[in-house]
């Protein structure tokens, strides 16, 4: 039998943690709703319907454990758990990453130059500064790395840290591209103040759809959160 509810807390995402300008980081957006979501510790699918918007208090309700949130009559994301847990990417040094990110090609051209998770014109301590450049091709797929020191010990975090390097190991420099569903499984809260890796691999592509997984590592070699991604390939004019 389906239970149904609206007697949930409105999800809101605050205009800091934006994705391209006027929404929100699905990464962030997406770890926002996985919380609302009884997985017993396993890994949460978020699909994203819309762009989540900015400061705006979203309905969420539930059916049989499927949580929705609805934006102008509309559902904008939808989580529930997980089937599988995603299979993540193997990690590369500490050294290797914050090579890898002096080549990070968001440095020269970025579609989302503001993004929480990689954008440039983010300051130290406000966005992430995930910044991914590529380090090698694993199984003759592009591997990307980042350093990522997080301020901030939250899970909503974590999923945001998991988001856009997947994009920019499918070719985001090249062709412009939205999140469109994320599968992740954050496995501990960062340490504010530590150095952790970000790892990205391209998985293959069909059409407009790329997809890619990510992996964030701690200090110590322990996997923190993985997560597999669909990005869905866009127009530029859709953001102009």
């Amino acid at each position: 039998m389906s239970t149904f509810s609206s007697a949930l807390d409105p999800l809101v995402v605050p205009a800091r943690f934006n994705g391209p300008a006027g929404s929100g980081n699905g990464g962030w957006s997406a770890g926002a709703l996985a919380a609302y979501v009884d997985a017993d510790g396993g890994a949460v699918e978020v699909t994203l319907r819309q762009p989540p918007p900015l400061d705006t208090p979203m309905e969420v309700v539930e059916d049989d454990g499927v949580m929705t949130a609805m934006h102008e009559g509309a559902p904008a994301l939808v989580a529930r758990r997980a089937a599988l847990a995603p299979e993540g990417v193997p990690a590369v040094s500490m050294a290797l990453a914050r090579e890898a990110a002096t080549r990070y090609p968001g440095l020269e051209q970025h579609p989302f130059p503001t993004c929480f998770t990689c954008g440039t014109e983010r300051e130290p301590g406000d966005g992430l500064r995930i910044f991914p450049g590529r380090v090698d091709d694993l199984d003759g797929r592009p591997r990307v790395a980042a350093p990522w020191v997080t301020g901030e010990a939250d899970l909503r975090v974590v999923w945001a840290a998991l988001d856009c390097a997947g994009a920019w190991a499918a070719d985001m420099e090249d062709r412009m591209m939205v999140l469109g569903r994320m599968t992740a499984e954050v496995l501990g809260t960062p340490v504010a103040g530590e150095e952790h890796v970000v790892v990205g691999l391209a998985r293959g592509s069909e059409g407009r759809k790329h997809r890619t997984a990510t992996t964030v590592v701690d200090p110590r070699g322990a996997v923190l959160g993985r997560a597999e991604q669909v990005w869905i390939e866009v127009s530029p004019e859709a953001f102009a």
